[in-house]
């Protein structure tokens, strides 16, 4: 059985480090670690893999379940000695200051088909792109992008992974019904869009 540690609420580097001082003092071989943001997610799961762990993830409402399994030994388990210091492990990753914000499903004016077209490949290439954006917000007819299945949620997924925070407009999910069909990032509102708008350093948009 897995030892749970819940680190909800804590700020970085503190999941890393309690994740580290249970790894370090106990024998059995996998640990549950419970966060609620990106930046945690991300920081554990890159902790996990410089050990040469198994790194699985799921979601549960809020609540991330981080679960870091040890790899048998001569099995390309390392020391947790060898792993970064704690204090690498940031919550401001990706930290760029850099904004991005989708407000539609298709890109730039014109013909609605090749708006999509365009949009599947800007949305598929952000994660090859450095420095990777602080946030991304997605607005207006712009989070069904979010709320509906299609192969643009798994690199979005990815980009969460990497500590980019993914936000959806509540008011818009709520105008197309699609608010229960979230499949990835969290709700937010108008004051914390214009809030990150007006204190990012850049914002990028592709319309």
């Amino acid at each position: 059985m897995n030892t749970v540690l819940d680190c909800r609420g804590l700020a970085c580097p503190q999941p890393v480090i309690r994740a580290k001082e249970l790894l370090d003092s106990q024998e059995q071989s996998s640990v549950e670690i419970l966060v609620d943001n990106e930046a945690a997610q991300s920081n554990l799961e890159r902790f996990g893999k410089s050990l040469g762990c198994t790194v699985e993830i799921r979601s549960s409402g809020d609540t991330r379940h981080i679960t870091i399994s040890k790899a048998p030994l001569g099995e390309g388990a390392k020391p947790v000695a060898t792993a970064p210091a704690p204090e690498d492990y940031r919550c401001d990753l990706p930290g760029t200051g850099l904004v991005y914000v989708i407000p539609a499903d298709t890109m730039g004016r014109g013909n609605d088909t090749l708006g999509e077209v365009l949009m599947r490949a800007y949305i598929k290439t952000i994660k090859s792109l450095s420095p990777l954006p602080a946030k991304i917000f997605f607005y207006n007819s712009g989070v069904k992008i979010t709320a509906t299945e299609s192969d643009l949620i798994a690199p979005l997924r990815e980009l969460a992974a990497q500590g980019v925070e993914i936000y959806s407009c509540g008011t818009c999910l709520d105008f197309f019904n699609i608010k229960d069909t979230l499949l990835v990032g969290q709700v937010t509102n108008m004051f914390e869009i214009m809030d990150a708008m007006a204190g990012s350093a850049k914002v990028v948009s592709p319309y």
